[in-house]
């Protein structure tokens, strides 16, 4: 599916059989979770635990490219023990599956550690038959979003994307 920052391969966050197909078509483990797509606050908020400022922060950038980390509120398929991210995209297709689907495990649709993919075309080039259906579009970003986690005292930049945020510091390695 479409979205405002690379073309994503969507799966039921609750559905284990539809998520364990997710990580094996990424050739991804476990280890490294994958976020929600969602399509307002409300509904991040009945999923996540944020702090006011990342409230804040969500208000100003969504729908955009900014993924919160908070602590889980629910269980799901994804593996949400102890964090999970959030977003709600910037994109008209996007936002049209999630209002009608509800929140989706969404993450690149490439292998894992392989270049990203802006549209149904290439990523049907890089996936093949593996995904069961390409929602038709392009991705105008181009770049994985900034992801913050927000569960500690300070809020800490995991992946640095096209947000920067005052008083998020870079985790180490970045």
């Amino acid at each position: 599916m479409p979205t405002d920052t690379v073309y994503g391969i969507a799966a039921d966050p609750a559905a284990k059989a539809a998520v364990d197909r997710l990580f094996a078509i990424k050739g991804r483990g476990r280890g490294k979770p994958i976020g929600l797509l969602v399509a307002d606050l409300a509904t991040a908020l009945d999923l996540v635990q944020l702090p006011p400022y990342a409230i804040a922060w969500a208000e100003q950038h969504w729908p955009g490219p900014l993924n919160l980390v908070g602590a889980p509120l629910v269980e799901l398929a994804i593996g949400t023990h102890d964090s999970l991210a959030v977003r709600v995209p910037a994109h008209e297709i996007a936002l049209a599956l999630l209002s009608a689907f509800g929140p989706l495990a969404v993450t690149s649709a490439n292998p894992s550690d392989g270049p990203e993919t802006k549209s149904d075309v290439l990523a049907r080039a890089v996936l093949g038959d593996a995904v069961a259906f390409y929602v038709p579009g392009t991705c105008p970003g181009g770049q994985a979003s900034t992801t913050v986690d927000v569960r500690g005292s300070r809020p800490l930049v995991l992946r640095q994307g096209p947000l920067s945020l005052a008083g998020a510091e870079p985790a180490s390695g970045l």
